[in-house]
């Protein structure tokens, strides 16, 4: 599901479109080590952990309807894309996918699996913990979902709450794609949220295999406006305007434009692993903010 916050966050943000090395090789720059999690052998896990400076992404996605003519898994695959292009060009261990996130508003419909709040708090935490286990102390998230725009960033700033030896990062572009000339000329619908014009052309670019767009004119996916409260939110937001749960018009996209837009994407996403990995200030500060909260009366007060 996207949401205006969504193409805030993980949805986007351009910078060059074009040039730059190939992307859809499969091994990456250091040596010939997978950057997928999955792929390595043991002892090839432990030069990965090295050679990515202990940094790993964890690419979150849904099990969620994409209107018609998308697949349930849309955004896990989109975000899985573009954290292994990333990674292809910075070094990075990517995780394996990780459908598990913030989806009660789509129960209603055809295939959705909608975990309890509880399960889907502890499983990232116990997920990012076992990471930091394993070596990586610098955890990038890559979200994928819009239904997680609330639960990731609380998650992160909870990470605050005991004493941990690792970072957990999350990647959030503040450019919108869409107000990039180069995409933005391009766009033929005025509203692009979930499974729209965008979406479908960027599983266009990588998945081709499992876009239906001839039906992408079977359900509407325009606001139904239902629920009119200025200055409020609730729940049912999403289903109040969106029951279909399809938000814009998938049938005008097209390869072309979603290559675009997972190039763009991976660029930036790689920029922003290579400064995690030089950071060193980060840890430094969780170090001291922690040891200090343990002893909060001889906090300096100057």
């Amino acid at each position: 599901m996207k949401t205006r916050a969504h193409a805030r966050g993980a949805l986007l943000a351009l910078g060059v479109l074009s040039g730059g090395p190939a992307l859809g090789q499969t091994k990456a720059a250091a040596g010939d080590l997978p950057v997928r999690w999955e792929e390595l052998t043991a002892p090839d896990f432990v030069k990965a952990v090295e050679h990515s400076g202990g940094t790993a992404l964890v690419p979150l996605g849904i099990i969620e309807k994409h209107g018609p003519h998308l697949p349930l898994g849309t955004d896990l695959l989109d975000a899985r894309e573009l954290a292994v292009r990333a990674a292809q060009r910075e070094y990075a261990i990517v995780f394996p996918p990780y459908y598990f996130g913030q989806i009660f508003e789509a129960k209603h419909q055809p295939g959705a699996v909608a975990y309890s709040e509880r399960i889907v708090w502890d499983l990232l935490q116990e997920t990012v913990d076992e990471i930091a286990r394993n070596g990586i102390k610098k955890i990038v998230l890559v979200n994928g979902h819009g239904g997680n725009n609330s639960f990731l960033p609380f998650f992160c700033q909870a990470q605050l709450a005991s004493r941990r030896d690792y970072v957990v990062y999350l990647f959030q572009p503040e450019t919108d794609v869409q107000s990039a000339p180069e995409i933005k000329q391009t766009l033929k619908t005025p509203m692009d949220w979930h499974a729209g014009e965008l979406e479908t052309s960027t599983l266009l670019a990588h998945r081709p295999d499992l876009v239906h767009p001839e039906r992408a004119h079977d359900q509407s996916g325009a606001d139904q406006a239902r629920l009119a409260l200025p200055d409020t939110y609730t729940g049912i937001w999403w289903y109040a305007r969106f029951p279909n749960h399809y938000a814009g018009d998938g049938t005008p996209a097209n390869r072309e434009l979603g290559e675009k837009v997972v190039v763009a994407r991976a660029q930036q996403l790689a920029a922003m692993v290579r400064a995690v990995k030089a950071d060193t200030k980060t840890l430094e500060l969780q170090n001291r903010f922690f040891g200090e909260a343990q002893r909060p009366l001889q906090t300096p007060q100057k």
